[in-house]
């Protein structure tokens, strides 16, 4: 028999950090019981900032998902990485911190019929939440990055800002990108995206920073049990009372926040007799509360690379990557006092967020919902991303050369809508995950276009004059062939949402409400990317991190916790 706690959260991700770090250190000081299924992710040595782009490859750290086969993707099985143990997926991440377009937090607002996700609201916690260094190394011009103080926090528990040094081509492909008229953006977080900027990373001084961060030291009344996968929630007709966490039993006299991520958090509700009817009678999981919607509503991003070999005098990575004595080195210089190359090769990159003027003109625009056609005309709300000095030879060592530049292509706001499904009546096995990438005739059409306006700006002088060739992109010009090109190669961001969707009561596709109670049950809520009603217009660990902190704060509210 376990122990009863004000509260359990069950994930240690940023939604659940964030959520259980909130309520105990609200006022009132309630007992809080955090649940993770994986172990300590703490080790200083799986946070170098350099190597932060194959952290997702240890075994222990990852709990390894793959998709279903794609239909539209050549039938291939993508990676669907999810961070295991304390931290959650933050601590496998690319470290990318981006809060995205304050039109996606008032469109969150008027789904689901509440101000408090309006972005004048979910600021103040963003900067609540950020300790954020705005230096930049000597040297560089502040039209790169010229964050403004009033919109971040220097104070919050997660330590972000700019690498404290820059490779030397950092300036040189951004101004290129300025002369192939994408324009400048001085501060991709201050509630606008769209431009071209430096990347604000989720690291300080060499160091990763991960949702662990916000749980060292933890309040004395906050306990974290880790190595606890929660099977199922333990309900009392409509209440739910307590999890089960290999064969242990924990009750909660106030409430349970589920935080398990969008592929989770539904195999724990389903397991628990709460989702769709057909899959609990088919796994012969008795019914407790049918939400059709669990599981529903699958939505990522999506990117693929294009790559070229640079001149040798242009960079000094490809020196760097292709001697392992100067590798060795270098990490023994980072464990000394965290500088280095392994504080700044692939430390800082750039990242630019920008709309299609011509979108609307178009046949698969036209074909959408007036309320979708009118967010994605919103002022703020980009349409396709792109994002530089991704070190793909990680990922694909048989690349011919390391003096190469890689860009990424990421097509935005994804209409297919994809699903988690149940596969097994055992709770430890995971759901089927199948994202239908490229399913939509919106998607492929906008997937086509960012591809080539990329592939454009290739070719523009301006970045083509230190260019050696192609070593990976699409055969040529035509729709037909830069589609094969995302068929062949398109990988997932891990950015999943909306399995577990938030909106108003008597909406067919929500599981939470606006406070993130499960609609129809007692003492149950959810509070990770699984409810965000949006795909936003971001890298998604600020959003998982936001949404916990407004789950802490309403939970607050209701029990007069301040």
């Amino acid at each position: 028999m376990g122990s009863t706690y004000d509260f359990i959260i069950v994930g240690s991700g940023p939604a659940g950090s964030t959520t259980a770090v909130g309520l105990a250190n609200s006022a009132k000081k309630p007992s809080v019981l955090l649940l993770e299924a994986g172990g300590d992710n703490t080790d200083k040595n799986r946070r170098v900032d350099g190597q932060r782009w194959t952290t997702f490859t240890n075994k222990e750290m990852n709990w390894q998902y793959k998709t279903a086969p794609q239909e539209h993707c050549n039938n291939r099985e993508i990676d669907y990485s999810r961070g295991r143990g304390l931290g959650g997926t933050s601590t496998i991440n690319f470290g990318v911190f981006t809060i995205g377009a304050r039109d996606d937090y008032d469109e969150w607002a008027r789904i689901v019929g509440d101000d408090a996700y309006r972005w004048e609201n979910i600021q103040p916690r963003f900067k609540k939440l950020e300790s954020f260094d705005r230096k930049l190394p000597a040297g560089i011009d502040k039209k790169y990055a010229a964050p403004k103080a009033e919109d971040h926090g220097t104070s919050g528990p997660l330590k972000v800002g700019y690498a404290a040094e820059w490779e030397e081509d950092i300036p040189v492909v951004l101004d290129s990108f300025q002369e192939a008229g994408f324009p400048l953006n001085p501060d991709h977080n201050s509630g606008n995206p769209i431009g071209m900027s430096a990347l604000i990373n989720s690291s300080y001084n060499g160091l990763r920073s991960t949702a662990a961060d916000l749980l060292t030291p933890a309040p004395d009344n906050l306990k974290i049990l880790q190595n606890s996968p929660v099977q199922r929630v333990i309900l009392e007709g409509k209440k739910a009372i307590g999890v089960e966490s290999n064969g242990t039993k924990y009750y909660a006299s106030k409430e349970i926040i589920i935080s398990a991520g969008a592929l989770d958090t539904p195999k724990i509700l389903m397991h628990s007799g709460i989702g769709p009817t057909k899959q609990l009678n088919d796994h012969q999981i008795p019914i407790a509360h049918v939400m059709e919607a669990v599981g529903q509503g699958l939505r990522d991003h999506m990117f693929v690379p294009l790559i070229h070999s640079r001149k040798e005098d242009t960079i000094t990575r490809g020196a760097f990557y292709s001697d392992q004595k100067a590798m060795d080195t270098a990490l023994e210089q980072w464990k000394k006092d965290g500088t280095g190359p392994w504080s700044k090769y692939a430390c800082e990159t750039g990242i630019g967020f920008f709309k299609f003027d011509d979108l609307a003109s178009t046949p698969e625009f036209q074909d959408l919902p007036a309320a979708e056609q009118r967010y994605l005309l919103s002022e703020t709300v980009p349409h396709f991303e792109v994002f530089t000095h991704f070190p793909i030879h990680w990922l694909a060592p048989d690349l011919p050369t390391r003096n190469y530049l890689c860009l990424l292509c990421f097509y935005y706001n994804a209409q297919s809508r994809g699903e988690v499904t149940l596969q097994s009546s055992d709770p430890n096995v995971p759901l089927k995950f199948d994202p239908k990438y490229l399913a939509d005739p919106f998607d492929r059409r906008v997937a086509i276009d960012t591809l080539r306006k990329i592939l454009n700006f290739t070719r523009h002088e301006s970045y083509a004059k230190d260019s050696v060739e192609q070593l990976l992109g699409p055969k040529s010009d035509s729709d037909e062939d830069l589609l094969e090109h995302w068929r062949q190669n398109i990988s997932s961001s891990w950015h999943m949402t909306g399995t577990a969707k938030m909106g108003r009561p008597g909406d067919a596709d929500a599981v939470v409400d606006k406070d993130f109670r499960v609609f129809g049950l007692e003492g149950l809520r959810v509070a990770d990317m699984s409810v965000v009603p949006v795909l936003p217009s971001a890298h998604v660990q600020a959003v998982a991190y936001v949404t916990g902190i407004t789950c802490a704060e309403k939970l607050i509210q209701q029990y007069d916790l301040s």
